[in-house]
């Protein structure tokens, strides 16, 4: 495997991190769904937009720093919320939390993370987000609002585009689907890679870790089994009313497309919008989100906090997503390799790649501000 030195983009990272995980991980981290059309579209639609250079301009030293309802952040983009971490590294989250609290932006436990909140929170504060899935059991959404406000979370997420269990072929190719039964070539797999099966032989398997209070047992197989059970499930915006009743911090919407969709959730109060197809994972037909984010922000103006993941490789895909109308970006995969592959050194690394890329593209474009062109 390459070295960290020899890391000089984030598809670096992807690569060795495809020598460290198996294939039953590799594919559950990179894949999308059915064709994997939308995975494609997202990575096309950043190809296809332009950024337009200025030169002759005083810009050696932009100004990369961001505001969200009054956080600073010290760079444009966070780390997306992703679930089952600990599945390609242990204690990835923190990890990743660490190295964004280092970078002062903000990261996301997702809502089927492998960590607690309260560890998140103590490790990231207060740069610390939470990503909550609402459970059936809305005894449990409830109390796990309480405890991310308790710990100090300041913004929630909901997303909302995954009311059913999506059709992941390569995960189910590999017998990793609704009812998993791994093939001998993948468990085989799964042993010849050594530096990643000794890390899970240690750490033990990953568990839901949020949801364990709430299970029958604290068996890991019980917890994970209770996890699966509470969701997914249709939701309306009904519940998203009683979400904004309940949480007194920042809420956020993440998976809207449609304008409609915007227009709503400002009516049910929510403070922001992340445009998202989540990463191409939930339905293949779906549009990119950076397409929709520019149809978003045409039609609806400058009103609606708008948020951007699903698909951004590059530090002039930032820019090409804020030129786009984004108040703000998110990193997925990308995080997820440079973790895999090195662990916090990797993930802070990533950020200072990113961080390179986007300065160079904003001296090239005459950008003196993230926020806004020449």
């Amino acid at each position: 495997m390459p070295s960290l030195h020899h890391m000089h983009a984030l598809y670096d990272f992807a690569h060795a991190a495809d020598q460290v995980l198996p294939k039953l991980v590799r594919d559950y981290i990179n894949g999308g769904v059915e064709d994997e059309q939308a995975l494609a579209r997202n990575l096309d639609a950043f190809a296809e937009t332009l950024l337009l250079p200025r030169y002759l301009m005083d810009v050696v030293e932009p100004n990369i720093q961001v505001q969200l309802w009054g956080q600073s952040y010290a760079r444009p983009f966070g780390i997306a919320p992703m679930g089952l971490q600990g599945f390609a590294r242990p204690n990835m989250e923190t990890m990743l939390a660490q190295a964004a609290h280092d970078a002062q932006i903000p990261f996301v436990l997702s809502g089927a993370g492998t960590c607690t909140v309260e560890q998140i929170a103590e490790t990231a504060a207060p740069y610390s987000w939470f990503q909550l899935y609402i459970a059936r059991d809305r005894n449990v959404s409830r109390d796990l609002m309480r405890r991310a406000d308790k710990a100090g979370i300041k913004v929630l997420i909901l997303t909302v585009d995954a009311p059913v269990h999506s059709k992941r072929e390569r995960d189910w190719r590999n017998g990793f689907g609704p009812n998993p039964k791994l093939g001998m070539r993948i468990i085989i797999d799964m042993l010849l890679h050594t530096r990643w099966l000794i890390r899970q032989l240690i750490h033990g398997l990953p568990v839901f870790a949020n949801w364990a209070p709430y299970a029958p047992t604290q068996k890991r197989r019980d917890i994970n089994h209770f996890f699966t059970q509470q969701i997914p499930f249709s939701q309306t915006w009904e519940d998203v009313r009683w979400l904004r009743d309940q949480w007194p911090g920042q809420l956020v919407l993440k998976g809207i497309l449609h304008p409609s969709d915007v227009i709503k959730s400002l009516e049910c109060q929510v403070d922001g919008i992340i445009v998202s197809n989540h990463g191409g994972r939930v339905l293949d037909a779906a549009p990119s989100a950076l397409h929709q984010l520019k149809l978003i922000r045409n039609e609806l103006g400058p009103e609606p906090v708008l948020m951007l993941d699903s698909g951004l490789r590059r530090g002039s895909d930032v820019l090409k997503a804020y030129q786009a109308g984004a108040n703000f970006v998110w990193i997925g995969r990308p995080a997820l390799h440079a973790t895999a592959a090195f662990g916090l050194p990797g993930a802070q690394k990533l950020i200072d790649i990113l961080e390179e890329e986007i300065r160079l593209c904003m001296a090239q474009c005459g950008w003196q501000t993230i926020s806004g062109t020449p």
